[in-house]
């Protein structure tokens, strides 16, 4: 299963195309009900991020087939300002446009597999992955 799409996030609308898209996928690999709404969850955190923070990016998925497992892998990325301090932005409660701050670490929280990499001034790529249990 050789499949890559992706959603732009140009408009705040876009984040309800990207959490759709990524359900349907988590649900044609076989996730549950719980994990598909998780799945959901944090690609909605993620496309809003960038609506937010940078203004226009893309997430895309990718269906992983390892030997012994199946995932769904959501990245999220965007040539806005960057994070200039990623432990800051990973501190539950904190939040910058006002929010709760359950942001990037429920998102983590959310996920089996959580990166972020970002270079002030250039952007912002998060990757998390979830696994068919």
């Amino acid at each position: 299963m050789d499949f890559k799409p992706c959603v732009n996030i140009n408009k705040e609308l876009d984040i309800v195309g990207a959490r759709q898209l990524g359900r349907t996928r988590a649900k044609e690999l076989g996730f549950g009900t719980v994990d598909q709404a998780r799945i959901a969850t944090a690609i909605s955190e993620l496309a809003r991020n960038i609506y937010l923070y940078a203004g226009k990016g893309k997430v895309c998925f990718e269906v992983i087939d390892q030997l012994d497992k199946q995932g769904l892998k959501v990245v999220a990325s965007d040539e806005g300002p960057g994070i200039r301090d990623i432990s800051q932005v990973m501190q539950d409660g904190y939040s910058t446009s006002g929010g709760l701050g359950a942001g990037l670490p429920g998102v983590k929280r959310l996920m089996d597999h959580f990166e972020i990499h970002s270079e002030w001034g250039k952007g912002t790529e998060i990757q998390a992955i979830k696994w068919v249990r």
